[in-house]
């Protein structure tokens, strides 16, 4: 009786350590893993970051064509804590912008600019503007300008526009660059080289009329 129960028992823990052994085995085998692209993919949609995701942007000129002064008044509201644009108005954390644009870097008398901002040639015109608005650090590396910059093209245009009219001589809005040519309208025929010149040679003894002539 007794060895037919040791019997069972052996069986019983063969028969456990076997089934153990085969969990391990069979986890082992079919062991999970991180796939190497997640979630599933919609077709149509691209990843962020993916190339052609955004349109580029036009020139400043471009927004500058349609921008709104009060507009920028709103926007120019997240300068003031260091600007202000008043006339005969006193320099802050930033210099008095009254009639800024059209000036050259660091015109501001007794403002302490940074040497980064002062190396920068030329003038505040309407890019050198947007682009200092757009990313002052990238502009004059070595800035001591911590904000970090109006992101959207029309933010910059309507501010560009009211710091214009905070001047005795506002200058001009430039118009909006000419679109690229357009296409030849749709089922209109070829033209023939040859064709347009041949038209286009004067008729022997006459001369051809000069063409008219194309303007911090």
């Amino acid at each position: 009786m007794e060895n037919r129960f040791n019997t069972i028992a052996g069986w019983a823990l063969a028969g456990g350590i076997a089934a153990l052994g085969l969990s391990i085995v069979t986890g082992e085998y079919f062991k999970g893993h991180r796939p190497e692209k997640m979630g599933y993919v919609v077709e149509g949609v691209e990843e962020e970051g993916a190339a052609g995701g955004a349109e580029a942007e036009k020139p400043i000129e471009f927004y500058l064509a349609s921008a709104d002064p009060a507009k920028g008044a709103d926007v120019f509201k997240k300068c003031a804590a260091c600007h202000n644009a008043n006339k005969g108005g006193g320099n802050g954390l930033g210099p008095n912008l009254w009639g800024a644009l059209g000036k050259p870097h660091g015109h501001v008398p007794g403002f302490a600019y940074t040497d980064a901002l002062k190396g920068v040639p030329g003038t505040w015109d309407w890019k050198s503007m947007s682009d200092w608005l757009h990313n002052p650090k990238k502009y004059a590396p070595g800035t001591k300008m911590t904000f970090a910059g109006l992101s959207k093209p029309e933010d910059r245009a309507n501010i560009i526009a009211y710091l214009n009219q905070q001047s005795d001589s506002p200058l001009p809005l430039p118009a909006a660059p000419a679109e690229t040519a357009e296409a030849p309208a749709e089922g209109a025929a070829p033209v023939d080289g040859n064709a347009t010149a041949d038209a286009a040679a004067p008729a022997a003894g006459n001369e051809a009329a000069p063409a008219a002539a194309p303007a911090h």
